[in-house]
This record gives C-alpha cells, structure tokens and sequence, in this order.
C-alpha cells in the first residue's frame, strides 16, 4: 500500500519540456507581433481616411507612434530569446500574412454613434 500523496504523472525528459516552452513563447511572441501589425495597418488606414477630423487624427498618429514602438521592442524580444535569424524570419512572416480587410472603415464620429441609438 502506497502512503504517497503525489499523483502520478507523466515523466517528459527535461529537454523535451525545455523545447516544448521554447515553442510555445516563440508562438506567443508571434501572436504579439502579429496583433500589433494589424493594429498599425488598421490605424494607419483610418489616419489616412478623410472621414477622420483633424482631432482624431492627431490622436491616431500618437496611438501609432506607440504601436510602432511596441512593434519594434517586440522584434528586439525576439531576437534577445531566439536570435536575430528567427527574429527577422518571424517578423516576415508576419508582414507577409497579417492583412486587414479592404472593407474595415474608420470608428463612426460620436455624434453619429449616438443617433444609431435613439
């Protein structure tokens, strides 16, 4: 009769869970990258959209500027875990499949969001 209070459990080789978390922050680092393309791509479409006022647009170039950064400081993440081979690789990657549809348009002005109400 066993006394332990450990449940069994699978036993994976330490280089196996090692490759295993190194996939799967390579994987979430993608994901950011990629969230943050499509971010910059939708912004900078409605910046350049003329049903934007000139108020907007001053906070969209700022919220892009930001978006930018993050981009960049992300790529650097990757090249520091992974190295800059996998880090430019992966950066193509995502330049390459993130897109935003061609029908995607700018948020409505307020005051036409608040007559949708009522």
């Amino acid at each position: 009769m066993s006394t332990s209070t450990f449940t069994p459990a699978p036993i994976v080789p330490a280089s196996v869970h090692v490759r295993l978390k190194h996939e799967i922050s390579l994987a979430a680092l993608t994901q950011e990258l990629a969230g943050l393309r499509f971010s910059i791509l939708l912004l900078a479409r409605w910046e350049g959209s003329r049903e934007v006022d000139a108020e907007n647009r001053v906070e969209l170039r700022e919220e892009l500027a930001h978006l930018r950064l993050l981009y960049f400081e992300t790529i650097d993440e990757l090249a520091m875990g992974f190295g800059i081979q996998q880090a430019m690789r992966t950066k193509e990657d995502v330049e390459r499949t993130v897109s935003v549809p061609r029908d995607m348009m700018p948020p409505l002005k307020a005051r036409e969001n608040e007559q949708l109400y009522f």
